[in-house]
Order: structure tokens, then C-alpha cells, then sequence
């Protein structure tokens, strides 16, 4: 019984451990957002004077952090939307239904699991490069580079795998009597599909819809790649960077922390949002008699 009290002694320890650890410096960062530059030279850890609210008015607009935003929400967005519209019907098929190929479309989404794409942004790039110049000899403008679409497109396709394997492995769960008293009441597959099969999956949806959401958002190498314009469509963490060495050189820290609570505050706020959905069990109860 007193190995036991010690052990949860020790759990307790590491995890305010380990929140603290986590929540100072995001705090640190919220609070040093709204200094003066004058006031970060001193103490850092001392309160600030007064709310500077210009540090987020620069960083809005000299910096371009609003551009920035905007192009990162877009991205995401269109992302997330061709990675459901793609894996949620896949993910279905490949777990509820036997058709010649099965198998080799499991291993082949399986395989895809150990392919890192940052292993193979470089031929990705260079792709590209040469889709742009085919195009560019028949007298038309470049398309792929420099394009957010298609880097909404990268990374769609470089989540599909997990996607795919974290929902069939879900949907494998629900009993199929469902589907039965579906089909017995005249739906379809597709309606079957839609409207009882998908709203029974909201709670793995909505993991895979954060955990995607928070690779995409916090994602730089690819798009640093494949968004090269200086003057161009650029993310927030690319956009970040480029603040971060220009205000190094400038000694305006306070517009560089402004800069990072952009980054982190819709983060933050979506995982406010869904964190009780992600707490709840993936089973949402069986069948009645």
C-alpha cells in the first residue's frame, strides 16, 4: 500500500512537472507580446508596464503576419476538407466491404505509413519544377510552384495513410447490424454510408481532424519548398522565420513574440474547443433490444 501512495506521489510530481514545464513558457511568450522592447532588456520575467498592443499591429501588417494567417488557414482548410472528403469513404470501404484488391490496397496504405515526406520533398520539388516548365514551353503560366492549392494537395496526400488506417480501424468496431436495419428501411449504401455510418465515426473524425490540423498548421519544410516567391503566398511558420531573422536584426522583440502568440493562438483555442470530444470513448454504445 505505501509503494503504491509513493507511486502515485511520483506520477503527480512528474505531471505538474511537466505542465509547468509546458505552461511558463507559452505564458512567458503571451506576456512578453505585449512589452516594449525597452522592458525586455531589464527583467524578463517582470510583469509588463502596460498592455503594448502595437507589437500585434506591426506584426499584422509591417511583418505581413496577416497575409501569412490567412494563407495558413486556407491551406489548412482545403487540406483537411480533400483529406476527409478522400479517406473517410476509403477508410469505410476498405473496413465494411470484401472486392478483389482489398488486400493490396491495405498494404499499400500501410506502407505509406513509414514514408516520411520530408524524406522525399526534394523529388517532390523537382516535379514540380518540371510539371511548371512543360507548361511554361507551351506558352502557359506556372501553376504547380508557388501555389497553395497544391501544397494543400501535399499534404492531404502524405496524411492519407494514418488517415486511413486510424478510421478503419475505427469503423472495424461498429457492429454491422447497423448497416442491416439501414438497408432493411430501403437506404442505399451511399446514404447508409453518410448519414448513419459517418456520424457514428464523429469521435475518431474529430482526432484525426486536430491531430491533422495541428501537422499542417505547424508545418515548414514543405512549404518552405514548394512556397519559394519572395514576394508570394508564404505559411505562418515560413513567415515566422522570416520575421525572426528580421527582428533579430532589429532588436524588436516584442513584434516577434506577437508574431508566435499568431502562431500558437488558433492551436490553442481549437483544442479548447474539441478537447471534451476528444476525451470521451471512441465507442458510442451498442444496440438497443
Amino acid at each position: 500500500m505505501k509503494t503504491f501512495k509513493l507511486y502515485k506521489v511520483f506520477v503527480y510530481v512528474a505531471l505538474a512537472a511537466l505542465a509547468i514545464s509546458i505552461i511558463v513558457p507559452v505564458a512567458w511568450v503571451f506576456v512578453a507580446s505585449i512589452k516594449q522592447n525597452s522592458e525586455l532588456y531589464g527583467n524578463p520575467w517582470a510583469l509588463p508596464k502596460g498592455f503594448y498592443f502595437q507589437n500585434f499591429i506591426d506584426a499584422w501588417t509591417k511583418a505581413r503576419m496577416g497575409d501569412y494567417l490567412l494563407t495558413s488557414v486556407m491551406v489548412t482548410a482545403v487540406a483537411l476538407l480533400l483529406l476527409l472528403v478522400i479517406a473517410l469513404p476509403a477508410s469505410y470501404v476498405l473496413s465494411r466491404f470484401e472486392f478483389v484488391g482489398r488486400k493490396v490496397l491495405n498494404v499499400a496504405f500501410m506502407a505509406g505509413l513509414f514514408i516520411n515526406v520530408n524524406y522525399i520533398v526534394v523529388p517532390i520539388f523537382l516535379m514540380l519544377v518540371g510539371a511548371d516548365r512543360s507548361l511554361s514551353n507551351m506558352g502557359l503560366n506556372g501553376f504547380f510552384l508557388n501555389n497553395p492549392f497544391i501544397l494543400s494537395l501535399v499534404y492531404a496526400a502524405n496524411a492519407l495513410p494514418f488517415t486511413i488506417y486510424l478510421l478503419s480501424g475505427y469503423f472495424q468496431t461498429l457492429p454491422h447490424a447497423y448497416e442491416e436495419a439501414a438497408y432493411i428501411d430501403g437506404a442505399g449504401y451511399l446514404r447508409t454510408m453518410v448519414q448513419i455510418m459517418f456520424p457514428m465515426a464523429r469521435p475518431a473524425i474529430i482526432t484525426i481532424v486536430l491531430f491533422n490540423f495541428l501537422s499542417f498548421w505547424n508545418e515548414y519544410i514543405i512549404a518552405m519548398t514548394l512556397l519559394t516567391d519572395p514576394k508570394g503566398a508564404k505559411t505562418l511558420p515560413v513567415g515566422l522565420l522570416e520575421l525572426t531573422q528580421a527582428q533579430n536584426a532589429k532588436a524588436e522583440f516584442g513584434r516577434l513574440y506577437a508574431g508566435l502568440v499568431l502562431v500558437m493562438l488558433p492551436t490553442l483555442i481549437l483544442y479548447m474547443i474539441v478537447q471534451k470530444k476528444l476525451t470521451q470513448g471512441m465507442a458510442l454504445g451498442g444496440l438497443k433490444g
